[in-house]
């Protein structure tokens, strides 16, 4: 089965290629390369001993996708292809809502035309907003606070319309967590340009020599130690995590969403020493004020993808933590 991964060379997407590659899938991917290194798409083929066939293709370029789709029989597709930081997207919206909707919509046609009605979309916890409790459940009110938070709702939105015109299609929704940690071989893994937005990386920067100290934003919230609560998740979890939901949609029609979580929250602090443990790296932090939109807490019940999807997180922090080293220190440039 030829399965076709948009932003297949990013964290998650070259994660979730070794594991489809490791299932027996045939694997194409899409990646315009923005966010992302052709090195990843090398390294997933060292991983797995298997071939990948590589598009270096941007999802708005409708002309070379209807390519992809021509020249391969395309069965289902797992969509990770759009920008990603909130506080980017808080600066150049436009940007965002163009890049991530009309990619989402011109993917969509393509599928539609070559009746490829199979898909596995990236979503995110963003999609809760400011829940009113925890832990999030996927029957919670939807709504968010950034752009980019908006663009994977209106996605959302836009999935369940094309669900309801035609009872053809099957769409999983995945909505992460905080995914973290590396593939155990260290060799793909986080590899952020500039400045890293999530906190994983920054610990590990900080702990190879890169950055002087972590920048904690918030150490006043109404948690146990101040600082926010969330569900950290191994990135290996949530690629697991989409080889059982294309399983479930290639057997079924409609669309469901579902959350990819542990169901366990830890704090930045719980999370810098837990790191600390398992590499005997001091980590020092300073506590700045929080930032725009940021909440408390935020951590999943999984019980429904363990349900449905007979999926659950398998690593813990510690494993999450070593594994996010082991790539640092191997990769200490990035890729």
């Amino acid at each position: 089965m030829e399965i076709l991964v948009t932003g297949g060379a990013g964290y998650i997407g070259s994660h979730t290629c070794v594991e489809l590659l490791n299932s027996g899938y045939k694997v194409i991917v899409v990646d315009n390369f923005f966010n992302s290194k052709p090195e990843s798409l090398k390294r997933v083929q060292e991983i797995t001993g298997k071939h990948l066939k590589i598009y270096e293709v941007d999802t708005l370029d409708e002309v070379t996708l209807e390519k992809v789709f021509s020249e391969n029989n395309i069965e289902a597709v797992i969509h990770f292809a759009g920008f990603k930081s909130v506080g980017e997207s808080l600066q150049i919206p436009i940007l965002y809502y163009h890049n991530n909707i009309t990619g989402t919509l011109i993917l969509c046609e393509k599928m539609k035309k070559y009746n490829v009605k199979k898909l596995v979309f990236s979503s995110s916890a963003t999609v809760y907003g400011m829940p009113k409790s925890v832990p999030i459940s996927e029957s919670f009110p939807l709504s968010a606070n950034n752009p980019y938070g908006r663009t994977k709702l209106m996605i959302e939105t836009i999935l369940q319309d094309i669900c309801a015109a035609d009872k053809q299609w099957s769409v999983a929704i995945l909505r992460y967590f905080n995914p973290i940690g590396a593939h155990e071989s260290g060799k793909i893994g986080e590899d952020p340009s500039g400045t890293p937005n999530n906190l994983m990386p920054f610990i590990t920067q900080v702990a190879v020599g890169k950055r002087e100290k972590l920048s904690i934003f918030g150490g006043d919230y109404d948690t146990h130690d101040g600082t926010g609560v969330r569900d950290y998740i191994h990135v290996v979890d949530i690629a697991k995590g989409h080889i059982r939901a294309l399983e479930r949609i290639i057997k079924t029609s409609g669309i469901e969403a579902y959350n990819l979580g542990t169901g366990i929250g830890y704090s930045v602090l719980e999370v810098v020493k837990n790191f600390q443990k398992v590499t005997n790296k001091k980590i020092p932090y300073v506590i700045l004020k929080r930032r725009r939109g940021d909440i408390a807490e935020c951590y999943a019940d999984p019980i429904k993808a363990k349900t449905i999807l007979k999926w659950s997180a398998e690593k813990n922090i510690q494993d999450m933590c070593r594994d996010a080293w082991r790539f640092q220190v191997n990769n200490p440039n990035g890729y």
